[in-house]
């Protein structure tokens, strides 16, 4: 499927009252997981301790 084709259907599924900003949220939401995968695809990922590093970071 294109991605013009993947928005068509995601927007269908949407109730119909549904508004631009519902339908700008789930597009904004969708491309965040799609870049996730692309990233996870590559190998671009964190282990647990630099999670735990960066994190402790931000809580201290």
């Amino acid at each position: 499927m294109t991605t013009k084709e993947l928005v068509i259907e995601m927007i269908q599924r949407m109730p119909q009252d549904a508004t631009l900003t519902d339908i700008m949220a789930e597009l904004y939401v969708r491309q965040k997981i799609d870049v996730g995968l692309r990233q996870l695809d590559e190998g671009k990922t964190l282990s647990q301790e630099e999670v735990e590093q960066r994190l402790s970071r931000w809580l201290s």
